[in-house]
């Protein structure tokens, strides 16, 4: 296997068998490490099969949840609506903004799924 090379914007190159985060780097290339390993995270399905992935915003004059995130791209993208959506977190249950914000586009009964930071379903709710 040929060694693959990655050059950052500073024009450090990488190798990627090698290295302090190694397995990792290997699946996430220049990226950085997969949503999932960090274990916080959103991502919705449109009608039409497209997902967005979004992380939480935090700043100063604006806060919004992963979740929250991830239907505003699909909003700003053109989705008329949801099949589904899936959040990482180490909450118990999704918050009742993020319910309601699925719910605002996807409708009532469109499902969030919740998963803990390991990857493992906690819950399986409803868009209420």
């Amino acid at each position: 296997m040929a060694r693959r090379r990655a050059t950052y914007a500073r024009g450090h190159d990488r190798d990627f068998r090698a290295g302090p985060r190694g397995q990792e780097d290997r699946h996430a290339g220049p990226l950085g490490p997969r949503p999932q390993r960090r274990g916080r995270g959103a991502a919705v399905r449109d009608e039409t099969g497209r997902t967005y992935v979004a992380g939480t915003v935090a700043l100063e004059s604006l806060q919004l949840s992963a979740l929250q995130t991830a239907v505003a791209m699909a909003v700003a993208s053109g989705a008329k609506s949801l099949e589904a959506a899936a959040v990482v977190s180490a909450a118990d249950e999704p918050a009742a903004a993020d319910l309601a914000a699925v719910r605002d586009l996807g409708g009532a009964g469109t499902p969030v799924l919740l998963a803990g930071p390991d990857g493992t379903l906690k819950l399986a709710a409803e868009a209420r």
